[in-house]
């Protein structure tokens, strides 16, 4: 074991503190800019609980988890009829709110399932498919709240080891260990010096690259160091690697497997924002870079209970029931100013409601929107949001795959080796010698729905476009000689099962310039609103940025709710005027 003295750190932090002052001449310019865009922001939403979940201080604010956990905490006077299109994971959170402050909730969703992006189901057969790979980091303080409050955070979260492993061609491990006595950002000044996955040539250049980053001035000033990061939109997190040391090894080896694993892009073409906002919570909060699996499937561990959650407060979800059209009302311009209700399923039932939440992904978003509406730019912007495809393929082996060091202990899946028993990496994988940007071992990290006696390991890997385009034959061939190169004595098992999904647009691509495009929740319709992960929020496209608009969006119409200027008010002048004409 590679030792860390206590003269290393103080070398280290010295360095850092040092170059936490040598900044760029205009590094302030940017900050005062960047601060007076973020209280701009603020300033944009009426309710104080979607304030909280914008700006630097939502990135350390723990009480996040009490008010996800806890709910609204307040019923609305008036009681709204709210229809919500789409029962992803934004749109059952923000039913779950809307629910508890005492409105009538109904959902409506395309798909024979919940989940959205986080979705899953059973085969014919039984096994359990997923559309793409779901890890909880540490930092999910909104969604952890949201499982706290259904009571399945403590049942259906495997807490992993504090450990990101990545396996190299010929099974050579490397890894950035966070295990540390100290916590962050000392541990992570450890694991990134001692890690194996660089040479001393560029552990130096990232060293001298991450001394002189905005990571290291917000241990010591965290708004600085944040406005810094958000002024880094605009350009690739290559480009600002390299300009002050950074090395082509280190991304080749290191950060493009993450930047893979965040976001299906790599380094070259993702956001700098989007990389150093992750790093930025990793060297500031130790358990940030904790990694947590399901137990089972998402279905299971994760929407099963929030359905039961809504049944239990009479929300009903429509499923295979598609919006068809926004029915709206649209002043002299033709703009939209009113929502009065919605088309939905085969015969396009007319559905009215006092307002509507659109809680849907990109690809949605955009086939349901009215042309009338893009004459806002808010709405006009989301038509200039890009995504990724992604292909999520699941390979069973008749043995362990991830298991290298004893062939017997690899082909042995005799007797129960349920609930992670079964030999090998009980993690998520990261690789740089595969086309998968993340994978993991489901039999192992989520034993409770993959793992089948007599069988061995239940391999998912996601893809990301340079695979996209090939056959789901030829993706499985790929996926299994990739394997046997990362993992060379898996090539003495065999395939037993296999499954591919492709989603041709899945998250938004966190390209430069693409945060500026978010939408907010609220819009400039009265009564039409918006939720999914790539509305404006301070996370990133994920499970977190998910819950994080589902719960800005919640109270965003409690807090428009009630009064004579209210939701609720307008929604009875609208009726009381169609009854008189």
């Amino acid at each position: 074991m590679v030792r860390f003295s206590l003269s290393t750190v103080a070398l280290v932090c010295t360095a850092s503190l040092a170059s936490a002052f040598v900044l760029p001449q205009n590094a302030f310019t940017a900050t005062t800019s960047t601060r007076s865009m973020v209280a701009t922001t603020a300033d944009d939403f009426t309710s104080e609980g979607a304030k909280k979940q914008i700006g630097n201080d939502s990135f350390l604010n723990e009480d996040l988890m009490a008010r996800a956990q806890n709910g609204p905490g307040k019923v609305n006077k008036e009681k709204l009829k709210i229809g919500i299109v789409g029962a992803g994971l934004a749109g059952m959170i923000a039913a779950m709110d809307l629910a508890d402050a005492g409105h009538d909730v109904e959902m409506f969703e395309l798909r024979p399932y919940v989940g959205g992006k986080v979705s899953s189901w059973k085969d014919k057969e039984g096994n359990h498919i997923e559309m793409g790979l779901h890890v909880f980091f540490g930092c999910y303080y909104n969604l952890f709240g949201i499982m706290k409050r259904t009571g399945s955070f403590d049942e259906n979260l495997r807490l992993k080891e504090h450990i990101h492993t990545f396996v190299n061609e010929g099974g050579h491990l490397g890894a950035l260990d966070f295990k540390f006595p100290i916590g962050a950002p000392i541990s992570g000044l450890n694991a990134f010096l001692n890690t194996e996955q660089l040479g001393l040539a560029d552990k130096f250049h990232n060293a001298v690259r991450l001394g002189t980053s905005p990571i290291v001035r917000a241990l010591f000033d965290f708004d600085g160091g944040m406005d810094m990061v958000r002024d880094l939109d605009d350009i690739t997190f290559t480009e600002w690697f390299t300009q002050l040391g950074g090395s082509r090894g280190s991304i080749d080896r290191m950060w493009n497997p993450i930047a893979y694993a965040l976001g299906f892009i790599d380094c070259d073409h993702i956001s700098a924002r989007c990389m150093l906002t992750i790093f930025m919570l990793f060297a500031i909060r130790t358990e940030a870079s904790v990694l947590r699996m399901l137990e089972g499937s998402p279905q299971t561990g994760l929407h099963d209970p929030i359905i039961k959650y809504l049944e239990d407060r009479n929300v009903k979800i429509n499923l295979k029931t598609p919006c068809r059209e926004i029915v709206h009302e649209v002043d002299e311009e033709g703009k939209p100013t009113y929502v009065s209700g919605i088309k939905v399923g085969p015969k396009s039932e007319l559905r009215e409601f006092d307002c509507v939440v659109a809680a849907l992904d990109v690809p949605g978003i955009k086939k349901v929107l009215p042309e009338s509406f893009r004459k806002y730019p808010m709405f006009d912007n989301i038509y200039n949001l890009e995504t990724v495809p992604i292909a999520t393929v699941q390979v069973r082996f008749d043995g362990w795959v991830t298991e290298m060091e004893d062939d017997a202990s690899m082909m042995n899946t005799s007797g129960d080796q349920s609930d992670g028993k079964g030999n090998g990496i009980d993690n998520l994988l990261y690789s740089a010698d595969a086309e998968f940007s993340c994978f993991a071992d489901l039999a192992l990290t989520s034993p409770g729905d993959y793992y089948k006696k007599g069988e061995g390991s239940l391999i998912q890997a996601v893809f990301d476009e340079r695979a996209f385009g090939r056959s789901n034959e030829q993706i499985v061939e790929d996926c299994i000689s990739q394997l046997h190169s990362l993992f060379p004595s898996s090539k003495k098992l065999n395939c037993t099962w296999s499954s591919v999904v492709k989603l041709g647009q899945s998250l938004y691509r966190e390209k430069p310039g693409q945060d500026k495009l978010r939408p907010k929740q609220a819009t400039p319709v009265q009564n039409f609103f918006l939720a999914g992960s790539y509305t404006y929020q301070d996370y990133l496209d994920s499970m977190e940025g998910a819950t994080r608009s589902g719960l800005m969006v919640a109270d965003e119409i409690i807090a428009r709710a009630d009064g004579p200027n209210g939701l609720k008010a307008k929604a009875r002048a609208k009726q009381e005027g169609a009854a008189f004409a």
